[in-house]
Order: C-alpha cells, then structure tokens, then sequence
C-alpha cells in the first residue's frame, strides 16, 4: 500500500504536532514539512523543536518528507526569493536557508529533502543558470552524503527548471546519481505534453518522492484530487507498476481554510483507488 503523508503547508493555524495527530487519526503514514515562519523556522528554534518532535513522530508512525517552499522565509516582501540563481550575496542567503533546513531534515530524520530552482533574473543566459543550479545543487548533495537523507529537485511551474525537459538538462549538467526527481503530479498538466502517469512509468526508480493534488486548463492551483483534470486512477497504477516505495504527500496550501476535512477527503479518496487496480 502506497504511503500516503500530507503537507503541513495546507494547515497554516495548527501546531506541528497537532498536525501530525490529525493525520496520524486520520490514517496517513506520513508528514511532510514545509519549515516557515510558524512551522520550525529554521531562523529560530526550528532544530531543537523538531528533535522534541521526532519521538511523537516516532510514536504515531509518520516518516517524514521535508520540502523547502516557503514563500516568505528568506525575504519578507519578496516571494520565493532570493533563489540558488541570484547573484553571489542572493544566491549565499538561498544556500543557507536550504542549509538550514537540512539540518532539520536530518533532526527528523526525515526520508526526503527536496528543493527547486526558483526563477532566473532577468538577462541570464541558459548557462549561466545551469552553473548557479549546479553550484548550489553539490554544495547540498555534498552535505547530505551518508546521512541517510535523500536530496531530491522538483520542477516548478513559472520557474527557471520548470519541464521534465529543463530538469534533463539540468541533471546532465550536475552530471551525480545522488540526487532525485521530486515530482508533483500537478505540475505535469501544466508544463508537459503527456499525463503524470506517463511520466512517473518514464522515471521509474529516479522518483525520490511524489506530491499529490489536482489541476484544470493548464493552471498552476494546487486542487484537491477529483476537482481537476488528472487520472489519478492512472498515477495509482503507474505507482505500483515502478514499484514506487517512497513517500506520496498531498500539497494542497490552498485548502488551509479547512484543512481538516480536505486532508480527510483526500486519504478517503486515493484509498478506494488502491482497490481497484
């Protein structure tokens, strides 16, 4: 059965470990993390509060994925910046965030760490984003060598590394087996020409972990699976065709008016689709 978690950036009015116990009820065997302002700033007390948190962990029977998209973390009036691709000072503030959030990522001993590329300021050449990508992607893969913690890349819409074509490209260039595809199947109807099931038959075993939610039209919103377009039924059996054995986490921080019931419905519903394979 597919281990099923639930991003923390969906419950933005609870506690951590009120989160984990809801989900823990609820029947999910996983949590993933976003640190941010609220949740284990890693600007603060972020690492001693996630080792008082990972024996309550430990007692509901979580794993852990821990994922680095605050929006506001680094940069207060500015979102998702500064980024890996930014100039020297920029780009040394993003490393050290993502370094940060390691080292909670390792206090959790969580099973995944992942991150993104962020856009690319205005006149920067294809290569000169791919260096900065690369720069930044070894420094992490180098500090995350034997602590058990997978380092994985997801492509984002609107961002610098966006298809499974710029991540090829990408990959090629970094030129390391250590690291992995994130992918979050909503992203894929958005920036590719084939279905996430496709994608995810395509990866098979390069797959380090999946976000789960909707979408419709070509937009980048972060529904709750049923409310768009995707054949989940289809992810489900690509899933268990690769053998997949990582962690499946829904990203849905548009539903944190009522987190709850959306984190109830979603389980419910992916559930009855492992029943029918």
């Amino acid at each position: 059965m597919l281990r099923l978690g639930y991003n923390t950036n969906g419950f933005p009015q609870h506690e951590l470990g009120d989160i984990a116990d809801l989900l823990s009820v609820l029947g999910y065997n996983a949590i993933a993390i976003t640190p941010d302002v609220f949740h284990l700033d890693p600007y603060a007390d972020g690492v001693a509060r996630a080792r008082e948190l990972r024996p309550r962990l430990t007692d509901l029977r979580l794993a852990v994925a821990l994922e680095t998209g605050a929006r506001f973390l680094v940069d207060r009036r500015r979102k998702h910046w500064p980024t890996l691709l930014d100039e020297d000072d920029g780009a040394a503030r993003r490393l050290d965030m993502l370094r940060r959030c390691f080292e909670l990522a390792v206090a959790l001993e969580a099973e995944t760490f992942s991150f993104w590329s962020g856009r690319a300021p205005a006149g920067q050449t294809t290569e000169e984003t791919l260096d900065r990508l690369c720069h930044g992607a070894t420094a992490l893969l180098d500090e995350a060598r034997g602590s058990g913690v997978q380092v994985c890349f997801e492509p984002e819409p609107g961002m610098a590394v966006a298809s499974i074509e710029e991540v090829g490209e990408f990959l090629l260039r970094l030129d390391r087996e250590d690291l992995k595809l994130m992918l979050d199947v909503g992203h894929v109807p958005v920036t590719e020409s084939i279905g996430p099931g496709a994608l995810i038959r395509a990866f098979g075993h390069g797959l380090g972990g999946i976000q789960l939610d909707d979408s419709a039209d070509g937009v980048h919103e972060h529904l709750l699976p049923g409310d768009g377009e995707i054949d989940f039924a289809d992810v489900n059996q690509a899933l268990h065709e690769v053998q997949f054995a990582g962690l499946a986490c829904f990203e849905l921080p548009r539903h944190g008016h009522d987190p709850v019931e959306t984190a109830r419905v979603a389980i419910r519903d992916f559930r009855k689709l492992e029943g029918v394979r």
